[in-house]
């Protein structure tokens, strides 16, 4: 029984990842938490939704266009910020994300109306039985495998590649690689677009298994942020890990009843437990 609601929470858990990494990328490298990351792929979605529902487009086609509309969407952004917030504080271009999010929300409202409707499903059904019962679903491996292909790839292209050096060379020096004559706005603004369409793709995955009302999907944000946390807004891998181990721990808390209502406050919880660990050193040393 506990396994099952276990390998039920992995699929929002890997979700969370994704998310948490897609954070701590635009973190190291713009200079911003994106609170309206999860948001920019929720918008998407439902275009996608309209294109395949009411335009009877087929669902690789509605799903396409979506993502790249999360991804223009996000890449807008972006550019808002390089280009007027250029040299303010993260805090302030973190500000901006939020009002994004509230502009998006509402936005989606005003165009997709109130009545929530299922996204169109790309992947469905069981894929495996584990020894105990538990049953494995075809969205659940493909979002795990999601998550980890964005850690490992993300880490291999800012390390290995031309193109990853000079993301980091912007993110450590702006003005030096500005002097160097790299286009620095550009750079910042292609991380955008890269990182809301993996967010749209996302949504695209899990949105027909989740709740998908506007709010609730792109709150998705709050557990990712968790999950960033866990890694300090630095390790990628500890985002991974973090975000699989919150859905884990939401997953076995659903199957208790008496401990239904912790469910969604164990991304809280771990953001407190970050900010006490974080601040540990300072009580350390008041205490001696």
């Amino acid at each position: 029984m506990w396994l099952n609601n276990v390998v039920a929470g992995l699929t929002p858990g890997a979700t969370y990842a994704i998310v948490g990494v897609l954070l701590t990328l635009m973190s190291q490298l713009t200079r911003v938490v994106n609170f309206a990351q999860v948001a920019v792929g929720m918008f998407g979605g439902y275009i996608s939704l309209t294109l395949v529902t009411k335009m009877h487009l087929p669902i690789f086609v509605g799903v396409t266009v979506g993502v790249l509309v999360a991804a223009i969407l996000s890449a807008l952004l972006g550019w808002i910020i390089a280009t007027w917030l250029s040299e303010a504080s993260t805090s302030a271009r973190s500000a901006v994300t939020v009002a994004a999010l509230l502009f998006l929300i509402s936005l989606a409202f005003i165009l997709f109306g109130y009545r929530n409707q299922p996204f169109p499903t790309i992947v469905a059904g069981p894929l495996f039985k584990l020894p105990g019962g538990a049953v494995v679903s075809k969205v659940t491996v493909v979002v795990i495998v999601l998550a980890i292909v964005i850690t490992v790839g993300s880490w291999a292209f800012l390390k290995f590649t031309a193109f990853g050096v000079k993301l980091r060379a912007v993110s450590d020096r702006q003005m030096a690689a500005e002097l160097l004559g790299l286009n620095v706005k550009m750079l910042n603004v292609s991380v955008w677009f890269v990182t809301g369409a993996i967010a749209g793709i996302t949504v695209a995955l899990v949105g027909p298994s989740a709740s998908n009302d506007y709010v609730t999907l792109s709150s998705v944000v709050i557990p990712g942020a968790a999950a960033a946390l866990v890694g300090a807004f630095r390790r990628m891998d500890l985002a991974l890990i973090g975000g699989l181990a919150i859905g884990a721990i939401q997953g076995l808390f659903a199957g208790f009843p008496n401990l239904l209502i912790i469910r969604d406050w164990v991304p809280i919880i771990f953001i407190i437990l970050f900010l006490l660990w974080n601040q540990r050193k300072e009580v350390w040393d008041v205490a001696r």
